[in-house]
């Protein structure tokens, strides 16, 4: 009998090769090629025979097209990031941290489903099913409809979930930990997971079950094992927080029948997980509004609005080359608005470390920051205190201009209802304010120097010995 022929695959990317090697060329990684048995010889006979095409009808663009039906779960921030609900049929991904509290929503979101007269079974690889039980006792949802199961093998989860009632929701926990006869490579190898990915997307696309598949994280905070696998869900879902806060934010990263970059947002509590409906109020409590240093920025996380507390601290240095540490933002753009404050505004940021934090460990993505965070590292080196009721946001550009932001709007009317009273804004709304946002203050910012000498006016006055010391 021949030897069926092996091949080396990239554990981060699938990526195969014809022997091993060191670094994988396709993404960059090193020692993560591992030899595993050839996917296609591993296949049985029966679909590997040839077949002839069927021929198929081909239609045009214009026609009746109807929105996908959703299930609704019940958890308004859990079905604000699918898009409205789960679509029966579709395959959703969601990775996280370990511990970060991801089996304990799923939990939540397969009560709250099985509550509205839905079945929903949850397969756990990981942890047994009486491990399952103590967690949804903890929650408080021990008389919860949900039928639970503890297995690794793909064959036996689909003969089992296609016996009986068609589920409403199918929740795999987790999918590194799957397995199928059909190869024979280790559990958690790329051959495994792509195979049982598979097998378990075709069941859903036939049965009509919304499938989610819990992966496991990279120390980088991706999820593991190949990128084939997020190319063939319907949907890629993030669940991140810091153990060292009290909020989630489950984040859509990837959604076919819905936007991408909604977010939820969620407060672990000791009966699990809560909706934040207004995560503003969250990010802004107990802010301190009377020290240097601090701004408050309206962002967009894809439909809603937020408001985070920026927080810099610029102090002389001691070594020889100033640190830049950065928590919640890009560490490359603030390189960029530091060049800009010194090239454009004269400002002198050479001698001095930089301290960048956003409040409440978020994070942002968006350029918009880049006025709130100028105007907090002016700020705290000239000791000056920004007015606590008033909002920054706008796009910086490498001349010095303050560039318009979208959704402008939508962050004025959240800052308003807020109870913020003012807001530095890009140029363009300086003549023509929203309607309904009289309450707030507009003052338009042309360019970044006339931010720093609006805020250096506000600097307290220093001795005249340390002004002549420092001059």
């Amino acid at each position: 009998m021949a030897k069926r022929p092996n091949a080396f695959i990239c554990q981060i990317c699938g990526a195969a090769y014809p022997r091993w090697q060191g670094k994988c060329d396709a993404c960059g990684a090193w020692n993560s090629i591992a030899e595993e048995q050839n996917a296609q010889a591993a296949l049985p006979a029966a679909q590997r025979t040839d077949r002839k095409g069927r021929v198929f009808p081909l239609e045009g663009l214009s026609g009746a097209s109807e929105d996908a039906p959703r299930t609704v779960a019940g958890i308004a921030e859990f079905d604000r990031v699918t898009g409205g609900g789960l679509v029966p049929g579709s395959v959703l991904l969601i990775g996280g941290d370990p511990g970060i509290g991801k089996s304990t929503l799923l939990i939540q979101a397969s009560a709250a489903l099985a509550a509205r007269g839905h079945r929903v079974i949850y397969v756990s690889g990981e942890e047994a099913v009486a491990q399952v039980r103590l967690r949804a006792g903890r929650l408080g949802l021990s008389d919860a409809a949900v039928e639970l199961a503890s297995e690794t093998n793909v064959e036996d989860i689909v003969a089992t979930l296609s016996a009986g009632r068609s589920p409403a929701l199918v929740v795999v926990d987790s999918i590194q930990t799957m397995w199928t006869e059909s190869v024979e490579s280790a559990p958690g190898t790329v051959t495994q997971v792509r195979t049982s990915a598979q097998i378990l997307i075709r069941y859903a696309k036939k049965a009509g079950a919304a499938v989610i598949l819990v992966g496991h994280v990279t120390k980088d905070g991706q999820i593991a094992g190949p990128r084939v696998v997020e190319h063939m869900v319907d949907a890629v879902l993030s669940f991140e927080g810091d153990g060292a806060h009290r909020f989630r934010i489950l984040r859509a990263q990837k959604n076919r029948f819905g936007p991408t970059d909604e977010i939820g947002v969620f407060e672990m509590t000791g009966l699990g997980l809560r909706e934040v409906a207004n995560p503003s109020e969250l990010f802004l409590a107990n802010r301190d509004r009377s020290a240097p240093g601090t701004s408050v920025y309206a962002g967009m996380e894809g439909t809603r609005p937020v408001l985070v507390e920026i927080q810099a601290l610029v102090v002389p240095t001691s070594l020889g080359t100033p640190r830049r540490a950065v928590v919640g933002w890009d560490p490359s753009r603030l390189s960029m608005v530091l060049a800009v404050l010194e090239a454009r505004c004269g400002v002198k940021l050479g001698g001095h470390d930089v301290h960048l934090n956003v409040a409440g460990g978020f994070r942002i993505s968006e350029p918009a920051a880049d006025l709130a965070v100028a105007a907090a590292l002016v700020s705290s080196l000239t000791g000056a205190v920004l007015p606590a009721e008033s909002v920054y946001f706008g796009e910086l550009s490498l001349t010095g201009a303050i560039r318009p932001v979208a959704h402008t709007v939508a962050r004025l009317k959240e800052a308003a209802k807020l109870g913020f009273k003012g807001a530095v804004v890009p140029p363009l709304l300086a003549s023509d304010p929203p309607p309904g946002e009289a309450s707030l203050a507009i003052r338009p910012a042309a360019t970044l120097a006339d931010l720093v000498a609006g805020i250096a006016a506000r600097a307290p006055r220093r001795a005249p010995q340390k002004a002549a010391e420092e001059a």
